[in-house]
């Protein structure tokens, strides 16, 4: 395994003009991408041309013992030092990365995590590293970014935190929590700047081969079925919903969200999707409703409320709307007749000019759309319209297992 122990970086007095120290909190089975990507900007940041030596920013790798912490890949980093004096960072920058069950976080790094907080060090959960800031009971009350990969995973466990999975970090007071993945390096560029001045930030990423760092607000990338949707504004609205089944927030409550007025918002999301907001949240529901009834045994009453629908009558309707039978009748006949019924729909959408939309926003793994090119031998023409069709994988659909993004 390779030793990353290269203590060039570390904090001491010898470079007077610093004016950046990050230490550094590896979780076991951390992403290394997340933390090579930070401190490599540091690294390039802090002299000059890629000399590497740490004259304006520091760095140190900080655990509760010297033993090595292995990433996720297997690659093993040295400590370089236990957990001393949070103030003497400007951050303390923790990396998580894949999730055990059965993780118990150890004490110290909790009580160290604590110590700066209450020592007005500003602290960044990378990745995962934001479910240690939870555990350590940093972040009540708080907004906290999340990566779409793990939104059920926090939302499960932290009901107390606001989970925020349509940007690629965010700030809340001296917390600063990011998605991971290159948007680590987006949040380095960003602390860089905020020190040193954004002709350091840009100087280091143009030695990485990048243009510019993207900004916080800036939305994770989307899964497939989202690529067709050009305007960030309405990917991000289309999260929103997302993120939020079981309670469909109000178009007042999306567009401020994404910056809007509640008028512009319907405008560009009808012209994006070809649907109303209210149209594509209950297709994006009904569907999910259908996808339970085939993986789940809980009650209809159940599915209905996790549905996002105010009670079970009204699930009934639309369900009945959509796909031509009850739920109940659904579930009895089993899968193969739940894959009819999804045929039934996409045939039913085929012959309608409801069908002109470039996503139906079902964008999960079970949800994966198999779309024909928008071209003018591809498309159909009705009455002058042109219709993408949309074709969704049924077997998939009902029999994958199911993560709210992909």
């Amino acid at each position: 395994m390779a030793d990353t122990k290269i203590k060039t970086g570390s904090v001491s007095g010898k470079f007077p003009c610093r004016k950046l120290a990050v230490g550094f909190v590896l979780l076991p089975n951390f992403t290394l991408i997340a933390f090579s990507s930070i401190i490599d900007l540091l690294r390039l940041a802090a002299d000059e041309g890629d000399r590497s030596r740490p004259e304006r920013c520091s760095w140190s790798i900080l655990a509760p013992d010297l033993n090595p912490i292995s990433a996720s890949c297997g690659l093993q980093v040295a400590p370089w030092e236990t957990f001393d004096r949070p103030e003497r960072f400007d951050y303390i920058v923790v990396v998580g990365g894949l999730l055990d069950r059965g993780l118990i976080y150890h004490s110290r790094t909790l009580q160290f995590l604590c110590q700066a907080a209450d020592r007005g060090v500003s602290i960044a959960g990378v990745c995962t590293g934001s479910f240690a800031l939870a555990e350590a009971q940093l972040l009540q009350g708080r907004k906290c970014c999340v990566s779409w990969y793990h939104f059920p995973d926090f939302v499960e466990r932290y009901a107390d935190i606001i989970p925020v999975a349509d940007q690629l970090f965010v700030e809340d007071g001296k917390f600063i929590t990011c998605a991971g993945g290159l948007a680590a390096l987006d949040l380095a560029a960003w602390m860089v700047e905020r020190h040193l001045g954004p002709g350091r930030a840009q100087k280091s990423l143009h030695i990485m081969i990048t243009d510019e760092a993207r900004i916080a607000a800036h939305p994770q990338p989307q899964p497939p079925s989202m690529a067709t949707v050009d305007d960030t504004r309405v990917r991000r609205a289309m999260l929103v919903i997302e993120q939020n089944l079981s309670t469909p927030p109000k178009t007042l409550d999306i567009a401020i969200k994404v910056a809007l007025s509640k008028r512009q918002l319907e405008r560009l999301f009808r012209s994006a999707t070809g649907k109303s907001i209210q149209e594509f949240s209950r297709d994006l529901r009904i569907f999910y409703g259908l996808w339970l009834l085939a993986q789940s045994h809980n009650s209809i009453t159940s599915i209905a409320t996790e549905s996002g629908f105010s009670d079970v009558s009204h699930f009934n309707r639309v369900f009945r709307g959509t796909f031509g039978c009850t739920p109940s009748i659904a579930r009895r006949n089993g899968i193969a007749s739940m894959n009819a019924l999804i045929q039934g729909w996409q045939d039913k959408q085929a012959g309608s000019p409801a069908a002109r939309f470039g996503s139906i926003g079902l964008s999960v793994p079970d949800w994966r759309l198999i779309q024909q090119p928008l071209t003018t031998s591809s498309d159909r023409n009705n009455g002058g319209e042109m219709i993408r069709e949309i074709k969704i994988d049924p077997a998939g659909f009902l029999q994958r297992e199911r993560r709210p993004y992909f």
